[in-house]
């Protein structure tokens, strides 16, 4: 049974190992996904996380929340499937009866509001005209808030009747609102201006509307002829030209169905006295597509038209009238073209996919857009001068209370799955919309529209109320943050202060409140928006703060109540509970730093602000004097002088050097007790060698079962091995291609019993980074002893919860490696429960001595905490806390040193054997802080990977890390450029500053708008200048090597690297960069949105902007994304069961996850994203490729959507989507698809990049499959090329690479070159996994038979030379590949291969799932992974793997 995969040593176990791709899937495979769909937040369960994470099985779900301080799914015993059924009753049919269409039948479901069904009338087709109207059944209005389970008498087949109920102001408003809706439904300008939530999407361009059948493309057999292959000009391998146009397709559903010109309301509002009296509600003017100008009252009894002009006011009904309860029934009477295009739009509408229109949960904003008309909206007018957000008019009351539901929401009952559903969606709803709330709000500060709360003072200290929001600049009034680094400290505390609240929120202790937070840069400014505390504007601040210090802990205070909340934050927060001395030397106890302001509300709640130091000082940034650092750091050149001194670690790092000195304790107790049981009787020493994990220490008493013991032992050593390079371990059994994977292996056995993380640098650096990003709500990764007393939570038997990787095999190993870990866990464990009291005191000197070593705060059990308080100015610490205060310094000097010397090497190392594929800033950015890596780093890191041996293999990591330097660096200097710049010199500012930075044009000069007022294209608005503004043309003074000039110092200052160029055509030459690149870097950081054209970068005659090219500035915006935990529990037990090979089980439980997903987030989240793409594969190799194709094409769509249409994470959709297009017989649309991907990734990172290998063996064999041979050869060779480049010539995907061409060239009747690609095939697989294996065996075998090939042919060709035109010649086969044959392949490359089984293979798998299941629930170690149910699919196993 072995494998058809090319990369697969012949032991079949090691295959298994690698179907835990799926659960990554091969292009995101592990938790570093090259295009993760991460917020960028340190918190929570990370979208990508989400779906890297994929261990164990959810039922710890409960002690992760208990030890946590009652985390979300505290009480969760029953959060298990049962539970779940429960919510799921079954769905019933209603009919529905509505006035003047036929009845139909609806699906409802038990739980659903009555109002859902209002929704979904409201976007029928038929019936979507209708706003104002109430359910009756048998004459009983149904309540809008009821549940229909809740309702009597309404069961199956219950007719519900729709009855048109008379209108208030508000219904008319929002009827006309609802009828403007529609009318827009097409209209993508929402999207380009990033309104409302709305947009873009591309998808349906490529295929021609829904892939399924309900689209317009009827299912094509084998019509190959039918096909145009032909790419466009710039996407074939090696051209240079980077069009911008095709980034946004026509659509041609955009182009606009004009049903009226003008919509607007009356200028005879509101309705006069004695008019109202009538039922007059409000007068809308209208304009017919016909030219005809017509006055519409709308009434009570619903709209008509009335006889007033322009000019005059007669309220009096016209005649005829024409009295309609909808404005779409009046005017289809008036207007016919009205009736006509409204019907055509209306059906157009309904076809769209639901994805393409439902609201995104927060704002995407696009870099470039068309010129788009301005219209005339009286909706859009309206909006803009009132504080409405989403539907307020839903909300009694106008102003939202945010601080009161932000609140609110968490208080909410989280004891069962129902309710933790409930406050969940809650949260997530409140937190979106105070999130569009608080970037509006910010607008409107910088943009002039709100008046100050304290307007005497100078414009950079004042502060606002809008909306009951607070916001403030990022400036630093009052000499507030002078010690800290002044104004780069106040732009730095904001998302400091962010990524607090962010913790203390996914922790989430009941009783401990945070503030809504969410940081929008805006122009070059940056503002802070928090909700209000009740009271805290009417008292002085010294009187409220009750915890902690308003002057840097020159007076501080404690309080009780405070203690008690955050000590049951401070163990998953890593906080160490310390002393600290106030103004008069008394010692005040705190349990975080002193900044951490405590204040109760009016409301009673305790309050925590100012988070900006919950985690500990960034070392390397922050020279002490008199402070050594360790020597690692000092060998890179720290410490370094930072801009500011709040530089502070990331919490992923915390984590993992947690993670990484567990390992070291347990190591270090292992030797001791080794060295131990080596002075005892040599009984003891046999036994020990075995290292069974029976052999427990006979000094401990005989309470510990067995079972607990392997239990324990099976947590700590997966550590060891690297969780991330499932790739690397495949290759370690097979290939020397990567001897990192294999050094973890065998230097884990070292052991060095030392506490400087120096000694173990390397063995250690893969094993200790692999689970920094697992989610910091339920700490997985600390996977400690499990007790109550250590440092994270209990792990299931048998499970790993690393990233998503089982390690099982490699596990085993470890064990053997360090002979008494499971001793030494055990102990541990019974150290911790017992107190220590009755053990013998040898063993609890191991202990005590392992503590010492690694920094535990305990002398008894293993937990690491930090004083965040050490080296901030000002505080000052009790004399008899000094040996405290040492250790903690030198644990803060260990982590510093721990970023430097394993963090940046495990990320190099990652992207070397290509388990991190960074291919954009964000997607390099998340990648950085994964590991806890700061983006301050990035000069290091690039330093880094130029001293690598293997640099040419980091090429495109190096490429993107110099791009973000140079554009981070850019957008530095943009936003102290932009605030000096009024506002209507604003646009010829941007294309200035963007001139400087990317056009060859050497004196790009700025052109200052007129001073008299000038008529710009007649839909834009006029505008003037002050006049007398002299200092506000300074930025007309900026020249392209100035600009360049502070470029690279401010990569010196910043970034302590230096960059060799003095212009962007330089910079290009050097680094290979592309200016279209750079282009959309910098538009994406700065919030500039351009004009979509082509644009001469090159041109030394004139600059490449004009001021018309810059649309907009967008702001960019940081906020908290709550997360759904129950949801994400599922995903992973989904996960767990699909690595197992219990393929139908995770489906089901992932089918759940998604409903949750769902219930949480709505239906557009990445969460989703993630779920939909796992479904499916999992379909796919299911063989059902028709859900599969539905799943993905869900998938493309929403990341387009959710993260952006050209986000590394949308290009990965679109591969997946072709394979199934392909699989479903689509070739057409695949290779558009595919073609659409390539262009994408052309314009994200250019072609230089390992993942362009992969898709370029894609379109390769698709071609081939349509015969376009000359083509695909274009393609499959530079798939060749860059594989040799990037994995080196001796690796498995090159032999690949090489087998791939040489079918393209053999269906073309060339031999010879077929023959020469072939053998360089062999030659690597006989090197790499020898002459016996099954991939050698192939290849040879194709090699006999194209040498026959070869000679047939030259015997052909002899005849006819030597017979002429009579010779007699043989037919020759040339074989067009057949589609079977090409599919085979593209599921090879992308990592999913079916192994085809006997009758008896099937017999034995059943009898070895058995056996492992019996070892299993006995608790020892499997040694590999089980693949089960899945044997019904003809009889082939898939296996996900990941070739190389």
């Amino acid at each position: 049974m072995v494998s058809k995969t090319d990369d697969i040593p012949a032991s079949v176990p090691n295959c298994n190992v690698n179907t835990v791709d799926l659960a990554g899937e091969t292009p995101d495979r592990k938790e570093t996904t090259k295009a993760p769909h991460k917020d960028p937040c340190a918190c929570g369960h990370s979208a990508d996380t989400a779906v890297m994470n994929g261990g164990g099985a959810h039922d710890h779900s409960e002690e992760e929340s208990k030890q946590d301080g009652g985390g979300d799914t505290d009480g969760g015993e029953d959060s298990n499937e049962q539970e779940v059924i429960v919510i799921q009753d079954t769905g019933f049919t209603v009919k529905i009866q509505a006035p003047g269409t036929e009845p139909f039948d609806l699906q409802v479901s038990p739980q659903e509001m009555v109002q859902e069904i209002h929704q979904v009338l409201m976007d029928r087709e038929d019936t979507c005209h209708r706003t104002c109207f109430s359910l009756q059944l048998d004459g009983n209005v149904l309540d809008n808030f009821a549940e229909l389970k809740s309702i009597e008498g309404l069961q199956e087949g219950s007719l519900l009747k729709v009855v048109e109920e008379p209108y208030t102001v508000r219904e008319a408003r929002i009827h006309v609102r609802h009828i403007r809706d529609l009318l827009k439904s097409l209209d993508p300008s929402d999207a380009y201006n990033g309104v409302d939530c709305n947009s873009l999407s591309f998808l349906s361009v490529f295929t021609d509307g829904d892939l399924g059948d309900s689209g317009k493309r009827k299912k094509k057999g084998s019509e190959l002829e039918q096909i145009d292959c032909t790419p466009p000009e710039h996407i074939l391998p090696g051209s240079k030209e980077r069009p911008l146009l095709p980034l946004q397709p026509q659509n041609k559903d955009w182009k606009p169905m004009q049903c009226l010109k003008v919509l607007t309301m009356s200028g005879w509002n509101p309705p006069p006295g004695n008019r109202k009296m009538h039922g007059d509600l409000m007068y809308l003017y209208m304009v017919t597509v016909e030219e005809r100008h017509i006055s519409i009252t709308a009434s009570t009894r619903g709209f008509y038209l009335n006889q007033s002009t322009t000019y005059t006011f007669n309220p009096k009904p016209a005649n005829p009238s024409f009295l309609s309860h909808s404005l779409v029934e009046l005017l289809s009477q008036i207007s016919p073209a009205f009736k006509k295009n409204f019907t055509a739009l209306q059906k157009k509408r309904v076809q769209r996919h639901p994805f393409e229109r439902i609201a995104t949960p927060f704002q995407v904003y696009s870099w470039t857009a068309p010129q788009v008309d301005h219209t005339m909206d009286c909706v859009r007018a309206e909006d803009a001068y009132t504080s409405r957000l989403g539907y307020e008019e839903h909300i009694p009351g106008q102003t939202r209370d945010w601080n009161e539901e932000l609140q609110t929401t968490r208080e909410l009952a989280r004891k069962n799955l129902p309710e933790r559903l409930l406050r969940e969606r809650a949260i997530f709803k409140v937190h979106s919309d105070f999130a569009a709330a608080a970037t509006r709000g910010s607008m409107a500060v910088i943009d002039g529209n709100v008046m100050a709360i304290n307007p005497g003072e100078e414009t950079r200290m004042q502060m606002f109320i809008w909306n009951n929001i607070f916001f403030s600049l990022g400036f630093d009034v009052r000499d507030h943050y002078r010690e800290l680094g002044g104004d780069a400290a106040a732009h730095a505390a904001p998302t400091n202060d962010l990524n607090g609240v962010r913790a203390y929120g996914a922790v989430d202790v009941e009783g401990l409140y945070t503030l809504g937070t969410v940081v929008v840069d805006y122009r070059g400014y940056r503002v802070t928006a928090q909700s209000i505390i009740p009271g805290i504007l009417e008292r002085e601040q010294e009187q409220s703060v009750i915890y902690g210090s308003i002057d840097f802990g020159k007076t501080v205070v404690s309080h009780g109540k405070y203690l008690e909340l955050l000590e049951r934050t401070s163990r998953p927060l890593k906080v160490q509970r310390h002393d600290v001395l106030n103004e008069k030397d008394e010692s005040v106890e705190l349990c975080s730093s002193v900044e951490c302001k405590g204040i109760i509300g009016n409301d009673g709640r305790h309050y925590i602000l100012d988070l900006l130091r919950t985690f500990p000082p960034d070392l390397n940034f922050l020279p002490v004097e008199g402070e050594e650092l360790s020597p690692e750091s000092v060998r890179q050149g720290f410490p370094r002088q930072h801009r500011h001194r709040l530089a502070c670690l990331r919490q992923e790092l915390i984590e993992a050097f947690v993670e990484h000195r567990y390992l070291l304790f347990m190591k270090m107790a292992a030797l001791q007790l080794m060295q131990q049981k080596a002075n005892k009787e040599s009984k003891m020493a046999a036994l020990t060698e075995n290292s069974s994990p029976e052999a427990a220490v006979p000094a401990l008493p005989s309470t510990e079962t067995p079972d607990a013991s392997a239990e324990s032992s099976e947590t700590s050593t997966e550590t060891l091995t690297d969780g991330n390079s499932d790739a690397a371990q495949t290759e370690t059994t097979s290939t020397s291609d990567a001897p990192q994977a294999a050094a973890t292996e065998a230097t884990t056995t070292e052991a060095a019993p030392k506490a400087e993380p120096a000694t173990e640098t390397d063995s250690l650096a893969a094993a200790s980074t692999t689970t920094t990003n697992a989610s910091q709500a339920t700490h997985t990764e600390d996977n400690v002893v499990p007790t109550a007393t250590t440092n994270g939570p209990l792990v299931p038997v048998g499970t790993t919860i690393q990233n998503g990787e089982c390690e099982s095999p490699l596990e085993a190993k470890a064990e053997d490696s360090i002979p008494g870990l499971a001793q030494a866990k055990e102990l541990a464990e019974f150290l911790a429960a017992e107190d220590g009291s009755g053990i013998d005191p040898k063993s609890r000197e191991v202990v005590l001595n392992a503590c010492k070593a690694v920094g535990s705060i305990s002398n008894t059990s293993f937990d690491i905490r930090f004083n965040p308080d050490i080296f901030s100015p000002g505080v000052r610490f009790p004399e008899d806390s000094a040996d405290d205060i040492q250790k903690q310094k030198q644990l803060l000097k260990d982590a510093a040193a721990f970023l430097v010397s394993c963090q940046i090497p495990s990320l190099v190392k990652d992207c070397l054997d290509h388990s991190a594929l960074p291919m954009d800033g964000a997607t390099l950015s998340e990648a950085l802080h994964q590991r806890g890596i700061n983006v301050r780093y990035l000069g290091n890191v690039l330093e880094f990977v130029d001293k690598t041996p293997a640099k040419a293999q980091l090429e495109h990591f190096y490429r993107i890390g110099i791009s973000e330097l140079i554009t981070r660096c850019a957008k530095h200097i943009f936003k102290t450029y932009l605030q000096g710049v009024e506002l209507s010199a604003l646009s010829a500012a941007v294309s200035h500053f963007l001139n400087c930075f990317l056009s060859s044009f050497p004196d790009a000069v700025a052109h200052l708008p007129a001073d008299e007022l000038v008529s710009r294209r007649k839909n834009r608005k006029r505008r003037n200048r002050v006049p007398g503004g002299g200092d506000n043309t300074a930025w007309a003074s900026l020249t392209p090597s100035e600009l360049w000039k502070n470029i690279v110092s401010e990569a010196q200052s910043y970034y302590h690297f230096t960059l060799h160029c003095e212009n962007a055509d330089q910079v290009v030459e050097k680094y290979g960069l592309q200016k279209i690149t750079l282009l959309r870097e910098i538009s994406i950081k700065a919030g500039i949105q351009i004009l979509i054209k082509e644009y001469n970068f090159d041109s030394r005659h004139k600059p490449a902007f004009t001021e018309e090219d810059i649309l907009n500035i967008f702001p960019v915006v940081k906020h908290v994304n709550p997360k759904a935990s129950d949801a994400f529990h599922f995903f992973q037990s989904g996960q767990a069961k699909v690595q197992q090979g219990y393929l139908k089980e995770g489906c089901e439980l992932i089918n759940e996850a998604l409903n949750l997903f769902n219930n949480v987030y709505g239906a557009m989240h990445v969460e989703i994203c993630a779920c939909l793409r796992l479904l499916a594969r999992l379909n796919y190799i299911m063989g059902d490729h028709h859900e599969a194709l539905s799943n993905q094409q869900k998938a493309v769509l929403m990341s387009e959507r959710v993260l952006g249409i050209e986000h590394p994470n949308t290009i990965q959709e679109y591969m997946h989507l072709a394979l199934y297009c392909f699989a479903n017989g689509q070739l057409s649309t695949a290779l558009k698809l595919l073609y659409r991907a390539r262009y994408l990734m052309l314009m994200v990172c250019g072609e230089d990049h390992p993942e362009m290998a992969l898709l370029d063996s894609n379109i390769g064999l698709v071609l081939h499959g349509v015969m376009e041979y000359d083509l695909s050869l274009r393609f499959l060779e530079n798939a060749l090329a860059i594989n040799s480049k990037y994995h080196g010539h001796r690796s498995l995907k090159v032999a690949l690479s090489h087998h791939l061409v040489a079918r393209v060239y053999e269906s073309k009747a060339e031999f010879r070159s077929a023959l020469q690609h072939e053998k360089e095939g062999y030659t690597i697989y006989k090197n790499q996994v020898g002459e016996a294996h099954e991939k050698t065996k192939e290849s040879s075998e194709y090699l006999k038979y194209l040498t026959q090939q070869a000679v047939a042919l030259q015997r052909t060709m002899n005849e006819i030379y030597k017979n002429g035109s009579n010779a007699s010649i043989m037919p020759l086969k040339f074989t067009a590949p057949s589609m079977a044959s090409v599919l085979e392949q593209l599921n090879i490359i992308n990592g999913i291969i079916f192994i085809p089984l006997s009758q008896k293979d099937l017999e034995n798998l059943k009898a070895e799932v058995q056996r492992r299941q019996l070892l299993q629930e006995s608790g020892k170690s499997v040694g590999e992974l089980t693949v089960d149910s899945p044997l019904e699919l003809d009889d082939k196993i898939p296996m996900d793997v990941n070739v190389d």
